[in-house]
């Protein structure tokens, strides 16, 4: 029998449990584009309705992302909130923002994206500002993305996967290791003093001078 959490008005979020995998993919069915994050873990299902600041972080760290990519060359492709989930691990999630790198080859022409097949992200944004009652970053590691950018408002930590399945904070990114990260939650605090176009506009100016130079070198 499923059970109710009462919703936390704050954060715009309940939750059931006991919910079966058939309930879950029925929801999803049902909600289809609608902006709502739903997170599956083994019978627990808390859905969260993002907020405007939310929002706003989740934009901007995957416009940073993009900017990257694009100022030091390397090939991308975003999944933003795609459903993420694996029937026989019972779980199932959508980031923030989440981006295919290193294995962009492996996905392009694919209409969806069977994790039972395909590879999962290789990284993913979580904006963790109203924290959820599930542990995400469970899921996450269970679904084997190997990077994940978690912001909760101040600091933006990067954690890893490690071989044992859990996942370590790391002082840099493996996807962008001359990337000074501690900078980007800096960009992220003025997201709401300024807007979206000039937000970017600065962020690229800053990774030209500052990060494409480092990678050049370290290149050498």
């Amino acid at each position: 029998m499923a059970t109710v959490t009462a919703p936390h008005l704050a954060s715009q979020r309940f939750r059931l449990d006991g919910v079966s995998w058939d309930f879950y993919e029925h929801l999803l069915e049902e909600l289809g584009d609608r902006r709502v994050r739903v997170t599956f873990d083994r019978g627990a299902l808390e859905l969260m309705a993002p907020t405007y600041r939310h929002e706003n972080y989740a934009v901007a760290l995957g416009d940073f992302v993009k900017v990257i990519c694009e100022e030091t060359g390397a090939d991308f492709q975003s999944g933003r909130t795609t459903t993420f989930r694996r029937e026989d691990l019972d779980r199932g999630l959508e980031p923030d923002d989440c981006f295919y790198i290193r294995n962009v080859r492996k996905i392009l022409g694919k209409s969806q994206i069977d994790l039972t097949l395909d590879p999962p992200p290789d990284l993913a944004i979580e904006i963790d500002i109203s924290h959820s009652s599930l542990d995400r970053m469970k899921i996450y590691a269970a679904l084997g993305v190997p990077e994940v950018w978690r912001f909760d408002g101040r600091s933006l930590e990067v954690h890893c996967l490690t071989p044992d399945g859990d996942y370590e904070l790391r002082t840099n990114s493996p996807t962008f290791p001359t990337l000074p990260i501690h900078r980007l939650a800096d960009f992220l605090g003025k997201s709401t003093a300024v807007d979206e176009g000039t937000l970017v506009r600065r962020f690229r100016a800053w990774v030209r001078k500052q990060v494409v130079p480092r990678r050049k070198r370290n290149a050498r």
